[in-house]
This record gives structure tokens, sequence and C-alpha cells, in this order.
């Protein structure tokens, strides 16, 4: 009878619990991002982090002693608990920061947890820091005010590169100083610990020089800006503004305390039009000269045969470094246009003065830029400091000590490592953050174009493996850069940058053999729970339905495959009907055999995904075997041939994977019907965009045959080029009609503006032509 009283109370217990909302202690989960090198379960047992929990620094230490006061903080945004500091000795229920593990890797950290204590043992201050921000990734998101339990764990971790950079353009748009804290702090919940701080452009310039103050007082603003991708409309209205040197004093200070390090970036010789503007001598026409109002690359730069020119330099870069103590001072070096150069007697001067003459590699005014960079470096040099420059510094022969920002793809950075210099790897293709961030850009805030998915960043590797084993040892890191023509406010900065910024993150920190894509994304999934519970403004893409299309040319078919990070249930219909919980329930890949459009949602509990859609067009051409005669371009080759045939439009984004691009050569391209038919209309899609050098076609000709070998021209028509008034980015479908012919074999020829005009800042250079699907009838 005792027993059964006893057995009936638990149970009552057992309710009461239950009814009450009482649940189990919240468990941290040390699965963080960046994904630490090595974690590793022990048997020391569980700490549990309560009110009465004390963090302990080592005494007179400074650093630490902020380390553990952020600890703290984070700690009680994350909890709700509100933990003492001391550098008094406490053995139990305490979270201890040290430096003992002087001889291991610079930055790394050993984190420690038994049934005692959490133990944060960094190589070097900046090692507690890191380990720091794993332990405070590692609290659940649900916790208020009660216990935490950390399982017993010992993880040793380190970063993979010593340069791990974010870069924030405020030249173009500039963000106010509270901005630009939170922004450190994001790079600081990454293990980031160089922020490049773009400072000047042809747009504005953002930094008091006290020696020349016209610079903030008419380089720092502009008339008004372009709406749009340089439509000609303007909004009217002044814009502008600097940075004190009081304030980019404390902003430097506030990093430092994160261990973050500012590298800042005046660029020249080209971008310069702000300081132009306001010491037009400083140029080769003399000017007038106006803060830009327009985005885009001018052909007005620094004179670099006038002596005021390096006067000037050498007054702005000495207070420079009495601002910034960073190692690096970033001097820019990219699109500068030689137009003027050419025509400057004071130039040409110069270049006769140093014996510069033109060769098989590099132009004259080509050289006269590396000696403008070997000069500034020179002088930085004499004041202990080290340069890097974009990768256009190559161009002319690299000056001797520079390290290059290799933005261009990695050819730069890989000429640049063979030669033994340092590179940063920050390639357009992976790590331009203000391109686009998913396909669907007729939903997303006015973007400059392109297509850079959070899992194309992560896809990135920065060591070639072109380069030898020694020669790898160049490749000093990595950054992502975020230009800001088309982001004019800090909400829309978040938004370009989160999540992708955790990406990133793993491929400056974690070894590539550790990385996992799919399971990168369950980390992030909690991760982003923190970047919500802080407030941030992060694109949520990642949650949306991932879809991969193949085709199957022996099926005539298109085969669709549908999934989600973290395998919610899909549902979709094909016959257009908008989907819901009652439509079909996604199981297996899907096949498409005709027109069809496709729809799917995914459902999490009461919430639902964005919907995925897709058009598929059926045409005598789809799924047929194409010949391209011509190579893309590298970075635009999508799928190859079959993206011509594969019944999907490319859209509005050029770099979406839908597109091939060529460039200095003409589109051409055969396909098979596989038996004779009847043809009587061949179109073909391209997109046009002037500020991405895409311009339209200005040949088409269609050709048949019988047997591929002899072709009989049906349809050419010429086309003009594309006026300037124009500048937006379009679709155009180029069709040919003609009487109905009947054959197997269809050769299509598209050719390029192989020059482009004179209002162009590529004039003269061959213009790329894109293609998206051909259509037969």
């Amino acid at each position: 009878m005792k027993t059964f009283r006893k057995t009936i109370l638990f149970l009552l217990s057992f309710m009461t619990i239950s009814c009450f909302g009482i649940t189990s202690v919240p468990k941290a989960n040390y699965q963080v991002v960046p994904l630490p090198q090595r974690i590793s379960n022990t048997a020391g047992g569980d700490f549990t982090l309560n009110n009465k929990t004390v963090i302990v620094y080592t005494k007179g230490n400074t650093p630490q002693k902020q380390t553990a006061e952020f600890l703290a903080e984070y700690i009680k945004f994350g909890t709700g608990l509100d933990l003492k500091i001391t550098d008094k000795r406490i053995a139990e229920n305490a979270i201890i920061l040290r430096s003992d593990s002087k001889k291991e890797k610079p930055e790394s950290y050993t984190l420690t947890v038994n049934n005692k204590q959490i133990i944060i043992d960094g190589a070097d201050e900046a090692g507690i820091f890191y380990g720091v921000q794993t332990l405070r990734k590692s609290i659940p998101d649900n916790v208020q005010g009660t216990s935490v339990i950390f399982p017993a764990v010992e993880i040793k971790d380190y970063p993979r590169f010593g340069y791990r950079g974010m870069m924030l353009d405020v030249g173009r748009h500039m963000f106010p100083v509270e901005f630009i804290k939170k922004y450190i702090d994001i790079l600081a919940l990454h293990n980031i610990n160089r922020f490049h701080w773009h400072l000047t452009e042809d747009q504005g310039w953002r930094i008091e020089i006290k020696k020349y103050p016209e610079l903030t007082k008419a380089g720092a603003y502009r008339e008004q800006t372009v709406i749009g991708r340089n439509t000609g409309e303007y909004d009217g209205k002044p814009y502008g503004g600097y940075y004190t040197q009081e304030e980019v004093k404390d902003i430097v200070a506030y990093a430092q305390k994160r261990f973050i390090t500012i590298i800042p970036e005046i660029d020249l010789p080209g971008h310069m039009l702000a300081a132009l503007t306001t010491y037009p001598n400083l140029g080769c026409t003399g000017g007038p000269y106006k803060v830009s109002q327009l985005w885009g690359v001018f052909d007005d730069v620094l004179c670099a045969g006038n002596e005021e020119t390096y006067t000037f330099l050498e007054g702005v870069f000495a207070e420079l470094i009495e601002l910034f103590p960073s190692k690096y001072i970033h001097v820019g070096g990219d699109e500068c246009p030689k137009t003027r150069w050419k025509e400057c007697p004071k130039c040409q001067a110069k270049i006769k003065e140093l014996g510069l003459t033109d060769d098989p590699k590099h132009s004259k005014e080509n050289k006269l830029q590396s000696y403008v960079i070997s000069r500034i470096e020179k002088f930085l040099n004499s004041k202990g400091r080290q340069i890097i420059g974009w990768d256009e510094i190559l161009e002319g022969g690299l000056a001797p000590n520079a390290t290059v920002m290799s933005w261009r793809g990695i050819e730069g950075g890989i000429a640049a490592a063979k030669e033994h210099h340092d590179v940063i790897m920050v390639p357009t293709s992976h790590l331009y953050f203000d391109y686009y961030q998913t396909k669907d850009v007729d939903n997303e805030p006015l973007g400059i174009g392109g297509y850079v998915p959070v899992e194309k960043v992560y896809s990135f590797e920065p060591v070639p493996t072109e380069l030898t084993v020694e020669e790898q040892k160049y490749i000093i890191g990595t950054q992502a850069n975020l230009w800001t023509e088309y982001v004019p406010t800090s909400n829309h900065v978040e938004y370009m940058v989160m999540p992708r910024i955790a990406a990133l993150s793993e491929v400056q920190w974690t070894m590539p053999e550790k990385k996992d894509y799919g399971l990168f994304l369950r980390r992030l999934d909690s991760l982003m729970k923190l970047y919500k519970k802080s407030g941030y403004n992060y694109a949520t893409h990642v949650a949306d339905i991932f879809a991969k299309t193949e085709t199957d040319a022996s099926k005539k078919a298109i085969i669709i495959t549908l999934s989600t990070y973290d395998n919610a249930p899909i549902y979709y219909t094909l016959d257009g009907s908008a989907p819901s919980a009652k439509s079909r329930k996604y199981i297996q890949p899907v096949e498409i055999k005709e027109t069809t459009k496709i729809r799917a949602i995914a459902i999490r509990g009461n919430d639902k995904s964005k919907e995925y859609t897709n058009q598929f067009d059926f045409n005598k051409a789809t799924l047929k075997n194409v010949e391209l005669v011509s190579v893309p371009h590298k970075n635009y080759t999508a799928n190859g041939a079959v993206t011509l045939v594969n019944g999907t439009r490319g859209g509005n984004s050029y770099a979406n994977g839908e597109w091939l691009g060529f460039v200095g050569k003409n589109f051409e391209a055969i396909v098979d019907m596989e038996t004779i038919t009847d043809i009587s209309k061949v179109s073909i899609g391209t997109f046009m965009g002037i500020g991405a050098w895409i311009f339209g076609v200005t040949d088409y000709t269609i050709s048949v045959s019988n047997d591929g070998t002899d072709y009989k021209q049906v349809f050419s028509q010429q086309y003009p080029v594309r006026e300037e008034n124009d500048p937006r980015d379009i679709t155009v479908d180029v069709k040919a009609e003609f009487p109905t012919e009947t054959a197997r074999y269809v050769k299509i020829v598209a050719k390029p503006t192989n020059s482009m005009p004179d209002w162009h800042a590529g004039k003269g250079k061959g213009a790329f032509i894109f293609i998206d699907e051909i259509i037969i009838e």
C-alpha cells in the first residue's frame, strides 16, 4: 500500500510539473558558426550557469577585463543572468579567462567545461575573445532568467587564416558612427579581425584631413544623386558628410577592444573626383571638376606628372597613419583610366623622365601607375607601414613590398603569390556582397546585379591548387566587400551582409576538410535566431525552398528536386494554382515533359515559406542537343550548352546561372533537331545592362542544314548599338522569321558590340552578350 501511495504521489507530482509548464534546463550547443576545429566530449561533468556564476579574469590584465565585461554583457543578453566579474581566484561555479597557452597558434584557444568551471585559455588575448564568442553563440535562444547547462567538453580551436576581413564602402553612401560600431560588433560575432574601411570615392571624401580642410567642405558633398542605375534622373537632394578625426579615433578604439584592426583606404590615383573638385590643380586638365552624382569609372584622375599630387598624398597619409595603427594602409589602385595621362604633357614628361616604354605586357601609362603606387609605398614604408592595393597594381609592375587584394577573379592573386607577394582573395564571383543573393531579384531592393547566394560564398576556396605548397603560404586570407552605390541605409547594409557573412566566416576560420554546407545550414539556423534576438535586419533566403533543375535527354524531361535546409514538408502544384497543405506533397523529384508552371511552399508549423515558382516552356528546341561553337566566358558558363534549351528563361539577373556570357567573340551554336523538322521562327533571349558592359546583339544570322555540313542562310539582320540614354537592365528576344524550311540542323550566330561607344566607360573595348534560351518554332 505504501509503495502504491508513493507511485501515485510521484505521478501527481509529474502531472503538476507538466501542467505548470516547468521544463528541463536549456542546454548549450557547441555547433556554432564558425565551426571550431575540434570539439571533444569529456567526462568532467556538466557545468550549470546560474545567477551565482562569476567571471574571473587575470589581475592587472586590462584587455582580459574588457573581454570579461563583454562576456557578462553577452550572457545577460542571452539569458537575463547578471553575472559579476572579478580578478579574485575562484575555483567553483566560475568562468575563468586566462592565457597560459603561449606556444599555441596566434588567436587560438582551448575551451574546457567541467562540473566546476568553464575555462577559456587563449594563446593570446584575441584567442580568449574568440573563445568567448564560441561560448556566447552556444547559448540557446529560448533562455530568459534561467540556468543553462553546458555539457562537459574540450574545444581546441584556431583560425585557418590570420587575415579575416570585411569591407564597407562609405564613399558612395555614408553611415552614422553608431552604425559603424554596430557593424564592427557584427564582424566580431563572426570572428573577423580586419575591417577594411573604404573612405574616399568619386562621390565623396569621408575623412577629415586637417592639412586640407577644404576636402570636407567641398569634397564631402555632392549636389544630388542619380536615381537607379545611371538613369539620367536625379533626386535633387544634396548628399554628404564625413567622419571627424575624433570620431575616427573613437571608432578605432572601439574596434581594438574587439580585436579588430581597421585598415583605411584612400583610393588612388583613380576614384579621386571628390579630391579634384576641391583641388583642381591635382588633375591633368585643371578642371573644373564636380563630385560625381553618378556611379561608374571616370577619366579624370590624379595627375601622375604633377609633383603637387605627391605632396598632397603624403600630407593625407601622414595624418592617416596617426589615426590608424594598422600595419596595412590600403591605397586602392583600381579602375584608373589612362585617357588623361596619354594626353597630359606633365604625365608624358614624367614618363620620359623615368624612361618608361611600352612592352608586350604593359603600356608606359600602366608603368606610370606602378611608379605612383611605388612612390606612395616608399613613403608609407618609411613610416613603418605596408600597402595593400587592388589587383590592378600588378599592371605595369608590382611595387616591391605590396600586398595584392585580388578582386577580378583569383588570377591576380595567383600571379602575385608566384612573385612571392602576400595576397588577400576577394573575387567578385564569390565575395561581393553588393551582388544579389537570390535569383528572385524582382522582390529584392535594387542592386548592382550579379548573383552571390550563401551557398556560393560557402563554396569559395581561397588557396588555388595552381600554386605550389610554398607559394600557397602567400595567401594570407580573404574578405568580402560591400560596395554601396545601391545600399543607401544602415538597414540595407545589414540585409546585404547577413547571413552571407556567416558563410564567409567559415571560409576564413574553419579548415576546408571540416566544411559541409548541409551541416552549416543547421548551425546557421541557431545563429539566425541570435540575429533575430539582436534586432538585425538579415536576409532569410536560406529558409526558402531550394530547387535543383536537371535535364534528362533520354526521357526528354526536366527533373526538379526540391528541398529545404531543415527538411520541412513541401507541397506543390503543376497547374499554376496556389499551393497549400492540401496540395500534392513532395516525395521524389518531379519530371516535367511539357509546358508547366510549378509552384511550391514549405510549411513549418503555422508558417509558410516564400513560394517557389518556375515556368518551363517547351518548344521544338527544348532538350535537343546543342553544340556551342564559341566558348562562353569562364565566369558565365551556367550549366553549359543545355542552358540554352532547358525550357527556363534567364530572368532579370545576368549572373544567376541561367545565362551564358560571351565577350570578344560571336555567339555561335548549332541545334540538332534529331529529325528533319519544319522551321519558320528562331529566337534567342538576350540580356542588356550597360553598367555591366553588356550590350545587345548587332548582327543575327540563321542558317539551316540537313547534313550538318552544308548550310543555307535563311535570315540575317543587323541592329544598332544601344543608345547612351537607355541605362536600364532589360531582356530582349531577338527574333528571326522566314518562310518555312525543312532541316535537321539550325546554326545561330549573334555578333556582339566589338567596340563600345565613346560615351561608355569601357569605350573601345568589346562588350559582353548574354544568351539564355533558344526557341525554335
